[in-house]
């Protein structure tokens, strides 16, 4: 059985997760962590990773950002994998990340969805051959109103995974208001759409001479982040220091 800690335990993420684990038989939540501290599980609630007391073998992290120094040193301490879930890192805090994962096993995507782990994939190939052939390369994502960020998080992460596939650089725009000129051959575009309770829609357009190629990825509830988190945990148990990510349990599921 693996034992996990549940950091923002009490948010909408950590009770998905929860509700995930209680029906898993190879998992087990033994811990929660929540700033308030606030009881309410079937398992013990603490404030911070320091306080508890329990055995685990993988903490999963669905809370804010904003407390990564004192999370990434207590884990390190008890010696403890982490998959980090949450959004909206600063470039300080990711490099931050890294550094520590040279010392410690930390997992972190963009996007926890396996799904958007196969996109990843598909893009890559598909740019590598049709960027040489002329194609335009777009990305439209849309998410709820209440979303702080744009663009998304993961719509970067796919246009950071088709420069590396391209021959040379391209740049990516964001807004085309201030321009009045014919669209460049070496960018990529990427827009951002708000609205109502859109959970996350990702498209890549490949656009050539009289034809078009879109990959899509929807999400239409968010318990398929707390799926991937749940099954990164189980990736992560017993690993060393490094920095994983989705793209590992998904070259592990394409072996099985």
């Amino acid at each position: 059985m693996i034992r996990i800690v549940l950091r923002g335990c009490n948010g909408h993420m950590g009770k998905v997760v929860s509700d995930i684990v209680a029906n898993d038989q190879e998992t087990e939540i033994v811990a929660g962590i929540d700033l308030t501290g606030q009881q309410g599980t079937s398992y013990p609630v603490y404030r911070d990773l320091a306080s508890v007391k329990e055995e685990a073998d993988v903490l999963i992290d669905f809370s804010a950002p904003k407390e990564l120094t004192e999370l990434l040193c207590d884990a390190k301490k008890k010696m403890l994998p982490m998959v980090l879930c949450s959004t909206g890192y600063t470039e300080e805090q990711l490099e931050e990340i890294r550094v520590a994962s040279q010392q410690q096993p930390l997992f972190r995507s963009a996007n926890m969805s396996l799904g958007i782990s196969v996109v990843t994939r598909l893009i890559k190939t598909a740019a590598a051959v049709l960027t040489q052939e002329g194609f335009d390369v777009e990305i439209v994502e849309r998410h709820h109103r209440r979303k702080l960020d744009a663009p998304s998080g993961t719509a970067l992460a796919l246009a950071q995974s088709i420069q590396e596939v391209l021959s040379e650089p391209y740049d990516c725009v964001f807004d085309r208001s201030g321009r009045r000129e014919p669209r460049p051959m070496k960018e990529i575009g990427i827009s951002a759409v708000r609205g109502g309770s859109i959970v996350g829609e990702h498209e890549i357009i490949f656009a050539g001479r009289d034809e078009v190629i879109e990959i899509k990825h929807s999400a239409y509830s968010r318990e398929i982040f707390a799926t991937g988190a749940v099954v990164a945990a189980k990736y992560m148990t017993g690993k060393g220091p490094g920095l994983y990510s989705m793209s590992e349990v998904a070259d592990l599921l394409c072996k099985k």
